[in-house]
């Protein structure tokens, strides 16, 4: 694996099968979303979006956690409506460009991932945690309220579990945050690497450009009503099927014999 890209906050590297892993690296900040270090996010997820030899992207972090949401102290130092504005902007608008990639993102979480963080591992496509990860909105113990982070955490988990995180901020451990449908899977810390890879491996697998409209077609659906969603959804699948990669994974099948996607 090669380093191509290396900031203060955020590394970022990506080996021969284009599988691009960004690493939060602020551990002595609990890995705070700084103004840089959301710049530097949106910056990676703007290059990866352009780059049509991405086929996944891991999301992980340095240190005991994954990310304790928003960086309070520069939050506090210069407090004005304006400020928080464009703030709060700019940190909706990584999470969307996150949710716009035409690949895969896996969140990796190892440790605590409060407000921001934990909306981080909601707007992932996939989480993988460890046993000992856990996971709050706990905004509301200082007097603000989650709001931004409510808006992926109530399209991850039902309304009532949304909701009492939000009202209590009280943590949730790993497998709560599994049985809630805020993760995936829970593994033993020195299982994690390889329960991310598995999925890797079954990403890499498919051709890109039927995930690239699986996912775009996903997220858009959810916003609709269901006859909507369908005819989107159908338009979707017929457009896939005229893809070259789709005619020659059907042929296969009916051939009996493993499609050759090489192409």
């Amino acid at each position: 694996m090669t380093t191509t890209n290396e900031t203060p906050c955020l590394l970022s590297s990506r080996d021969e099968r284009g599988v691009c892993t960004l690493t939060l690296n602020r551990p002595s900040a609990f890995n705070a979303l700084s103004e840089e270090l959301l710049s530097a996010l949106q910056q990676a997820f703007a290059q990866m979006a352009e780059d049509g030899s991405v086929r996944v992207v891991v999301l992980q972090a340095a240190g005991k956690a994954f990310c304790a949401g928003h960086d309070l102290k520069q939050m506090r130092a210069a407090p004005s409506l304006e400020y928080y504005q464009k703030l709060f902007h700019q940190c909706s608008d990584m999470m969307m460009a996150l949710q716009h990639l035409p690949v895969p993102v896996i969140a990796k979480v190892q440790g605590m991932a409060t407000a921001a963080g934990c909306q981080l591992v909601a707007m992932c496509d996939m989480a993988a945690a460890s046993r000992d990860a856990r996971f709050a909105v706990s905004g509301v113990n200082f007097g603000l309220f989650c709001a931004t982070p409510s808006v992926a955490l109530s399209r991850n988990i039902g309304r009532k579990a949304a909701f009492e995180m939000l009202v209590t901020g009280e943590f949730i451990d790993a497998d709560a945050a599994m049985a809630r449908g805020l993760v995936n899977s829970v593994t033993a810390p020195e299982q994690l690497d390889a329960a991310v890879e598995q999925w890797v491996q079954a990403i890499l697998s498919k051709p890109r450009i039927a995930l690239a409209l699986g996912k775009s077609l996903f997220y858009r659906q959810l916003e609709k009503g269901i006859a909507a969603a369908y005819t989107d959804a159908a338009q979707t699948m017929a457009c896939n099927m005229m893809d070259e990669t789709a005619l020659e994974g059907v042929q296969a099948f009916i051939e009996k014999r493993r499609p050759d996607w090489r192409g």
